[in-house]
């Protein structure tokens, strides 16, 4: 049995798709499962869309999800590009005297040939089709050229693509790993070009041709490329090639049943990232977009699903991307992921949302304050940036609320005051040693209970004082983690207020 590579081949046209981190996670675990390489090669002969700073986006991100990279360019320790594997460049703009070299071969036996038709005739080609209603397409019409023609053409320096020769007979039959046998209609399909006028392929030649000079023997991509599909295994024939296996993913499509796309909101990897989704939630979610282990099993880490996973259990319908299921993923990895861990992440949201500053969190003793303020909410948050908003009052230097939001459902004014000046006695009087969560819990309640004080009308003043809020944490937890003198103050604040 040959080597097993995969191949995940993004363009740098800008931040990376959430698609196509799902292809490279498919692809890295097609490697993974069969003790196989995976491959990370640029596709960047279109020029036009070239983003820069595109390439490294792409590499910092499979880096972020985990996903490593056998073969192809990383980022070195001057965060430089290089590259590793002995298939390379592994950057097509570097490739071209390959694909030159290629699509002469196909010239010289008659599997391509010269197009010379201008812009203009291809554009009213293309209307007349159009309004004729009759499939769009190439016409062939240079295809026949003879030879004179052919080199008057070329000595007058007139502008050429190379396009593909197609058969026009017969058909172009594969069996594809998810969705099984399929066969085109060679009439069908276009005379596509292979090699544009500024000397670059196409991606239709450049994919085949790295494809087979890389050792690809599995290609998994999404089922919007099947229709290129057809195109790709007739050059691997014209070439004599082996045929690598083909798996075209399902479809992405958001709750509407509409193709995923920047329109419908954030759609690239790094919108998640900086909405505070872990890697690891991610990741166990893309996996379900368009595969399933077939039982109930819903949390797999990445190393979990390089073990399970199969494209035998690839589902051929669309995928739903589920943004309330993508929480509930973040959700879980959230409550399960070591504290210290989930704080230490939590670090720059906190810094960019101005809660706190760098010089806040340097320490040892400054860490494991954060620690318990992200303890309080960690497990209601969806996000990162959940989370630190929703403990931002912590950090507050003044709270601005509304007085009557201290009063307890049909309590009064007069009475919720009462409490809280009862509460700041009591809490004044615990010593700085004593000032443990279960230690305050057990006192307050005493109190509670000793002097007949009803539970809601006790806590909820309390809660509010120390919060602003309608919804936070639970008062003990509070008083435990904002410190004496902090609690002492809010609740002299409130106590002003009424």
């Amino acid at each position: 049995m040959p080597h097993i590579k995969t191949r995940f081949p993004p363009s740098p046209t800008g931040f990376l798709h959430i698609g196509s981190l799902r292809t490279a996670l498919f692809n890295y675990l097609i490697a993974k499962k069969l003790d196989g390489s995976f491959v990370l090669r640029i596709e960047d002969t279109d020029r036009e869309r070239f983003v820069e700073g595109g390439v490294e986006n792409i590499i910092q991100t499979l880096d972020w999800a985990g996903i490593q990279v056998d073969e192809g360019p990383y980022l070195d320790e001057g965060k430089n590009i290089a590259q590793k594997g002995e298939s390379g460049p592994y950057v097509q703009s570097q490739r071209l005297d390959i694909y030159k070299k290629h699509v002469q071969k196909l010239l010289e036996k008659g599997d391509a040939y010269y197009c010379f038709c201008s812009k203009e005739r291809l554009s009213e080609l293309r209307k007349k089709q159009e309004e004729t209603k009759q499939p769009t397409g190439y016409d062939g019409h240079c295809r026949g050229m003879n030879k004179k023609d052919l080199e008057e053409k070329l000595n007058s320096g007139i502008p050429f693509v190379i396009r593909l020769a197609v058969p026009k007979e017969g058909k172009t039959t594969f069996t594809d790993a998810i969705l099984g046998d399929i066969s085109f209609d060679n009439s069908i399909i276009d005379d596509q070009v292979l090699m544009k006028a500024d000397g670059f392929p196409t991606y239709h030649l450049a994919v085949v041709v790295d494809d087979h000079l890389m050792g690809i023997t599995h290609i998994s991509r999404g089922s919007e490329w099947l229709p290129s599909t057809p195109k790709h295994i007739l050059l691997y024939i014209m070439f004599g090639w082996e045929i690598p296996v083909y798996a075209h993913q399902p479809l992405l499509v958001n709750e509407k049943k509409q193709k995923l796309s920047k329109r419908h909101g954030d759609v690239s990897v790094k919108d998640f990232k900086e909405k505070g989704y872990l890697i690891e939630a991610l990741i166990n979610f893309v996996a379900f977009l368009g595969w399933n282990p077939g039982d109930e099993r819903e949390i797999f880490s990445l190393k979990e699903l390089e073990n399970v996973f199969s494209l035998e259990k690839m589902a051929k319908s669309p995928a739903v991307f589920n943004r309330e299921k993508l929480e509930w993923y973040n959700k879980q990895y959230m409550m399960q992921i070591d504290l210290d861990e989930v704080t230490k992440r939590a670090i720059p949201f906190f810094i960019n949302a101005g809660v706190v500053d760098k010089t806040q969190v340097d320490g040892l003793e400054e860490f494991e304050y954060l620690k318990k303020v992200v303890d309080l909410e960690r497990t209601r948050a969806n996000t990162l940036v959940e989370l630190v908003d929703s403990v931002g009052f912590i950090f507050a230097k003044d709270l601005v609320y509304d007085a009557s939001l201290l009063v307890w459902k049909k309590s009064t004014k007069e009475d919720a005051k009462e409490k809280l000046i009862g509460l700041k006695v009591l809490l004044g009087s615990i010593s700085e040693s004593g000032w443990e969560l279960a230690s305050i819990e057990q006192v307050v309640k005493e109190w509670i209970t000793k002097n007949e004080c009803g539970v809601g009308n006790t806590l909820w003043p309390l809660r509010v004082a120390l919060s602003g809020q309608k919804n936070s944490p639970g008062p003990f937890d509070l008083v435990y983690v904002l410190g004496k003198e902090k609690v002492l103050k809010r609740i002299s604040a409130a106590i002003d207020m009424m």
